[in-house]
């Protein structure tokens, strides 16, 4: 089933402009979402061809079956609250039915999770975003040899730098990570005395074997040989780092492009877009517990824009966020909104819409 046979059979029960020109924050360049409710045919709603949602490819017009859109409504989902929320001249179509919908018979204390928890894990994300913008990592990937160090009087030099200074100070052409040999020191994490065999005929086996190794290789050193130095590998500091090299070159794979370089041309270290709607969506949650209410159109419309263009600095931003939560937590502790919506209430307005709707077919 598509959307225009929806339209076509005349199953549709509500149909409203949502998202940015809803909200009152669109620009000459925002696109125009529909979102929807309708009802399946008796057949296929008793039948095997239940539907709960239809969207077109782009999914910016979206439609939910009516029993679909009552049980978000009644997990206090945001998205689903908003549609019902909708201006009236953002709506296009109302069928009298839907009046028995009522935004006060379903905002509960489960808007904190829905609302805030999902503004939090988006500052999560703008966080990481900053961190990845303001400490790229370079393509070429380090091994376990760049987090090895050799202590030296009362500090230490990287491993790499050591090899090639000792080889200077010696006279020799350059002492090989190869021709290492590495033994643990008893009672230490990451400590081990290095040995080395010019003639290669000892069998060590390297500080790492292979450019791959995700640990340094110990090797079998005779007990006559005397360590030339002591080493400490930082595998807590090389875990840190595979880490956050994966995250960053997925990151870099999968971004969007058009967006990432607005922000780039703005110089803001933060998706601005999804922080606007990030703190829009805080604004919304402190108004459900100040108010007992969901008015979806901003009032502070120029302010919101303003962090969508970038004019406001990661740190401003931030600092918003943080201060909209604490409110938050604020009118959450005194507010008389139930814990959650009454199932058994929205439930039974759930059964007279189809109802009244089965029974006209």
């Amino acid at each position: 089933m598509t959307i225009q046979d929806l339209k076509n059979k005349n199953l549709l029960l509500f149909e409203a402009i949502s998202g940015s020109r809803a909200f009152g924050l669109a620009t000459e360049n925002s696109d125009t979402d529909i979102r929807g409710v309708y009802y399946l045919p008796k057949e296929d709603f008793f039948g095997l061809n239940y539907i709960p949602q239809i969207s077109n490819e782009t999914n910016d017009l979206t439609y939910y079956e009516i029993g679909r859109f009552v049980e978000l409504l009644q997990k206090n989902n945001p998205n689903i609250l908003e549609i019902l929320a909708s201006p009236e001249d953002c709506i296009l179509y109302k069928h009298p039915l839907m009046d028995l919908l009522k935004t006060e018979d379903f905002l509960s204390k489960l808007c904190k999770d829905t609302f805030a928890g999902y503004a939090v894990s988006q500052i999560k994300k703008a966080k990481g975003l900053n961190k990845k913008i303001v400490n790229p990592i370079d393509k070429e990937r380090k091994s376990i040899l760049d987090f090895c160090f050799i202590l030296e009087g009362q500090g230490s030099v990287p491993l790499k730098k050591w090899l090639q200074e000792f080889s200077v100070s010696t006279g020799q052409n350059g002492l090989s990570q190869e021709k290492c040999g590495l033994i643990n020191i008893d009672h230490t994490k990451g400590m081990f005395a290095l040995f080395y065999d010019e003639s290669g005929t000892l069998g060590y086996k390297g500080v790492i074997q292979n450019e791959e190794a995700n640990q340094v290789s110990v090797s079998s050193v005779p007990k006559e040989e005397k360590p030339v130095a002591y080493l400490f590998c930082n595998l807590d500091a090389y875990s840190v780092y595979c880490k956050d090299y994966r995250e960053y070159w997925k990151w870099v794979a999968e971004r969007n492009e058009e967006r990432y370089n607005v922000n780039q041309t703005h110089g803001q270290n933060y998706d601005s877009k999804n922080m606007m709607h990030t703190i829009r969506l805080l604004q919304s949650c402190e108004q459900i517990f100040k108010t007992g209410s969901l008015t979806i159109r901003v009032e502070d419309r120029d302010e919101l824009l303003d962090i969508k263009s970038g004019n406001q600095s990661y740190e401003s931003v931030m600092q918003r966020a943080e201060d909209l939560i604490q409110s938050i937590e604020n009118h959450y502790s005194t507010t008389t909104l139930p814990d959650s919506p009454d199932l058994e209430k929205t439930t039974k307005i759930l059964i007279q819409i189809r109802e009244k709707l089965y029974n006209h077919e």
